[in-house]
């Protein structure tokens, strides 16, 4: 007859404890956990508590939290062939747990690096002027070109935002005259449209005046008493037409009236 072991059974019960400990897993509420059974995807878990197979079920925990990366600084041509240095925050996160396990290998490390020549890619299809006065709309695009091609990896990219735009002291020198010309060329255009609108009042004036003689006198009459106030030394006085037509008219009836003989 065999002896009673008393630690054979607390032995046993310990590792039965040991191996539901090891099959237990609990995920927050912004992971998730890719479940691999026999080596093969089986499903997504989580969150709270799963229970796993031990040595036959394995799973890799992943991060549902928006994720925050900065791209390094690049080297960008841009299509008017300045060489600048851009750098970038990139915002995304996972929507497709499953995806960004089974189809890369690292996903961070793979968005990080088509960040990158993606930020050079899209750059280099525009114009200096167009990376300092339309960044949203280089974001836009930018975000827009790497959420299509993160879609197969499970990867959402909500945001990108271009941090800084650096440019040789040369270029910056370059800038500076072309926005000092580009003032001047708008104070001209403002002086000569306002010139113009002068011009077109001055000949409505005009106009009003040559319609009425009376009006065209008294203005006449104000110019005189203007220039009588001035100090100068010499004055002219212009004599109206109609007054030299009065003059020609008394002379031809002075000639046409006959003399009386003496």
């Amino acid at each position: 007859m065999m002896g009673f072991d008393p630690f054979g059974g607390f032995g046993l019960l310990l590792l039965v404890v040991l191996a539901i400990g090891a099959s237990l897993r609990i995920l927050r509420e912004y992971e998730r956990a890719v479940v691999f059974q026999l080596g093969r995807f089986w499903k997504v878990k989580g969150p709270g508590l799963i229970l796993l197979i031990p040595g036959i079920q394995q799973m890799v925990r992943v991060d549902l939290r928006t994720l925050v990366f900065d791209v390094p600084s690049q080297d960008v041509i841009s299509r008017d062939n300045v060489s600048v240095k851009v750098n970038a925050v990139v915002y995304f996160r996972v929507v497709d747990p499953a995806k960004a396990i089974l189809n890369v290998e690292d996903f961070m490390s793979a968005t990080s690096q088509l960040s990158q020549t993606t930020l050079r890619a899209v750059l280099g299809k525009h114009e200096l002027d167009e990376m300092l006065a339309e960044r949203e709309r280089l974001n836009l695009d930018i975000q827009q070109s790497l959420d299509a091609q993160t879609d197969a990896w499970g990867i959402k990219v909500s945001n990108v935002e271009i941090k800084h735009v650096d440019i040789d002291e040369s270029m910056v020198r370059a800038i500076a005259k072309q926005a000092e010309a580009e003032r001047e060329r708008r104070a001209k255009v403002i002086h000569a449209e306002g010139e113009m609108q002068a011009a077109e009042k001055l000949l409505g004036a005009a106009q009003t005046l040559s319609q009425q003689s009376q009006a065209m006198q008294l203005r006449y009459l104000q110019t005189l008493t203007a220039i009588a106030g001035d100090r100068t030394s010499t004055i002219i006085f212009p004599v109206p037409g109609d007054f030299m037509d009065l003059i020609g008219r008394i002379k031809t009836e002075d000639k046409d009236t006959p003399r009386s003989p003496t």
